[in-house]
This record gives structure tokens, sequence and C-alpha cells, in this order.
């Protein structure tokens, strides 16, 4: 390792995105808590992140709740937070603090404000970056899991493979019974049409088809969503001729995670979703409408079927992907 073992108590990690962002950059930090097993390390992160390192306690063992920074459109900044965050986390005397947010053009002169030991991260060129031997040229290619990984590589870590994980409680599996949805592990399939940006999002015509083909089929379709994308699961509905199961606004994140764990497949844009099913190896169609399936897609291209939209706007294709995993699955 660049860092000495013995030198690091205390590690601070900077990502404040959202569960797709976050669950890639798991199994860097499977490396990470592999490399410095005793150190402390704690999440700084958007307000939402603090469930998610509760649900990662394995690698988590604090976090620290983000208030935003210029440039930075995750979240509207509050001054007055800030101020008190810096505070906060200087007071911790951080030995490594890591910035994992992205290239460091905006967050990388913030990140040495924490006033750690150690800094490192990423770098871009004409943007400032300490000189330290730290700071890794972000890489402009690749899959973003492995983009963390080669991050801990160049520090001096080993990988640990790049396996997704979304570990899951009884406190889960109970929020998901007490729901009484009268459905067995397999005889269903997950359909999530949101997701985040609009643009993100297939229209929602192609989802109610192939709700309607997995009922043909046998299945149970299971509409999973935030209370937020209630109208677009509306809209699915709408315009399917078998009913469905509407589990919009109904579900913990946990509760969702043991909906994918025993669906037979998931059908879902290229989001958060995805990934928990990439970590369960529950089969699934992956539509892409971002242009970057090669970053943001599943690794197992067997399991996990993504169709770039953008550069194949066919149905046809999608509907045969569908038709295959089905088959596949029976």
């Amino acid at each position: 390792m660049k860092i000495p073992h013995f030198e690091i108590k205390k590690i601070a990690t900077f990502r404040a995105l959202q569960l797709g962002d976050m669950l890639c950059v798991i199994p860097a930090l499977r490396a990470l808590r592999n490399a410095y097993p005793n150190a402390q390390i704690t999440l700084i992160g958007l307000p939402w992140g603090k469930s998610l390192a509760e649900r990662f306690n394995q690698y988590f063992d604090n976090f620290i709740h983000f208030p935003g920074y210029p440039g930075l459109p995750e979240q509207e900044l509050d001054k007055a937070a800030f101020t008190s965050f810096l505070k906060e986390v200087q007071d911790e005397k951080f030995d490594l603090a890591i910035q994992m947010q992205g290239n460091g053009s905006v967050v990388n002169p913030m990140v040495e404000l924490f006033g750690a030991k150690y800094t490192a991260g990423y770098k871009i060129d004409g943007h400032y970056a300490p000189d330290n031997g730290l700071f890794m040229t972000y890489p402009n290619e690749g899959h973003e899991i492995d983009r963390h990984i080669r991050l801990m590589e160049f520090l001096g870590i080993e990988s640990q493979g790049n396996e997704l994980e979304y570990p899951l409680t009884t406190a889960d599996y109970d929020a998901l019974d007490a729901l009484q949805l009268d459905i067995e592990p397999k005889t269903y399939v997950c359909i999530h049409p949101g997701s985040r940006g609009s643009y993100r999002q297939w229209p929602v015509k192609y989802f109610a088809t192939l709700a309607d083909y997995c009922i043909d089929e046998g299945y149970k379709a299971v509409l999973t969503g935030t209370k937020e994308e209630g109208g677009i699961i509306d809209e699915v509905i709408s315009l399917m001729r078998h009913e469905p199961i509407n589990t919009a606004g109904k579900t913990s994140m946990g509760a969702v995670g043991v909906l994918i764990q025993n669906a037979a497949m998931l059908i879902s844009n290229c989001t958060g979703v995805s990934h928990i099913a990439s970590a369960f190896k529950t089969p699934s169609i992956v539509i892409s409408m971002d242009g970057e399936p090669h970053r943001w897609g599943p690794l197992d291209t067997r399991v996990h079927r993504t169709i770039n939209w953008l550069q194949s706007p066919d149905f046809h294709l999608v509907f045969r992907e569908t038709v295959e995993l089905v088959s596949l699955a029976d």
C-alpha cells in the first residue's frame, strides 16, 4: 500500500450521489475494508446515504451528512450548514480522505479542506489536485465499478472482485411480508418504469406491453417505484390488458431488495434497482436511455440484457431479449 497500514485509523470516503452510483463503489469499498480492517470508515454523502451506511455496516462505521457545495447539482447548497459540516469533518481528524465523487474538477479543493493527514482521489489536467502522488488521473473509459477498483489499485490496495452486494435484514423481509402481496418466489416479474431523471425513462407503453406478456406467460407483474413515481406507474397500469400488483410508494428500499431478490426477472430503466438485480443475479432487462450502457449496465451480459435505446430504439429487440430470458427462467 502507498499509505502505511499502521498510520490509518480513520478514513473518510466522499461520494454524495444516488443509489445506483453508490452501489457501484461497493466493490472498491470492500477492497478498502480488506486493506484496513481495523480502521473506522466514514461515509460523507447525501442525507439518504445514512441508510446506505447502515445497510453496508460491514464497510461503514459512521456517516456524515454533506450539505452541498457550489458546482454540484445533486442538492442545493446550504451555506450555513456547510460551515458547520466542515468543522465537524475537521474535528474528526481523519488519517485518510478519499475523493470518490468523480474527476475532482469541482470537489478536490473542498476535500483537501477536510484536513486529513492524507488525501487521495481522482484528478484531471487543468484542475487542482494535491501534488502528493495519491491522485489518479480520472479514467474516462470502462465500467463505473472498475473505475473505482482501479483507484484502489492505484493506492496499492488489492481488488476483492467486482461483484455487487445488497445486504438484506430480517426487518426488510418483515416489511415485505407486511404488505401481503400474495406472491411466491420466482413466480413474478418486477417492472420498474421510473428513474430519477425523466430523460432516462423508457416510454411507459413498452413497460405495459412487457408486463402483459409476462402475465400471459404465467407470471404475476409487480410494479415497483417510489411514491413520487406513482403517476408513471398509473400510466403503465392504464395501458395494460391485465391487472398487475402495484407497490408504488408502499415499499422501503429493503423491501424492494427482497422483491428483486426473489423475482424471476426485473425489467427496468438503467437505475438503482438494476444494480440491486445485479447483486442478486436476478435476470434483468435494462433499458439504457443515457447512452452509457458500457459504464452503468450490469457486468454479466448473460444474466442481464442491457439495451442501448439511443443506439437501437427497437422495441422488437427488447421484446426478443425478454422472451429469451423468460424461456430460460421456465
